[in-house]
């Protein structure tokens, strides 16, 4: 009964550390982001899945110039669906000179 507990206690700690570790990019509130974006965020969401991930930079609320938004929807892992999309807002944030960072739209 006590090695049970151990290993079930084991199996619950890995789980928690895949799960920390799968959110190592910064994040941003989906209510935080410029109203641009949550439109976008808001067509998108319809093709997502719990696998999906978008992330946002920018640095005006209102310049679409100063905005990214980029999103890897049909993935079938989350950790992966993370790293794209932080892979794909990256490239065009450096395309468009956006000085803040990438971030993960949280819900």
């Amino acid at each position: 009964m006590k090695k049970t507990i151990l290993i079930f206690g084991f199996i619950v700690f890995s789980l928690l550390s895949l799960r920390v570790s799968a959110s190592e990019y910064p994040t941003v509130p989906l209510s935080e982001l410029p109203d641009p974006m949550r439109s976008a965020w808001k067509e998108q969401k319809p093709e997502m899945t719990p696998m999906s991930h978008c992330a946002a930079a920018f640095d005006s609320h209102s310049d679409g110039e100063k905005m990214v938004f980029r999103c890897s929807i049909h993935i079938k892992m989350s950790a992966e669906g993370e790293r794209r999309a932080m892979k794909y807002c990256e490239e065009k944030r450096a395309e468009k000179n956006i000085k803040a960072p990438c971030r993960l739209v949280q819900e």
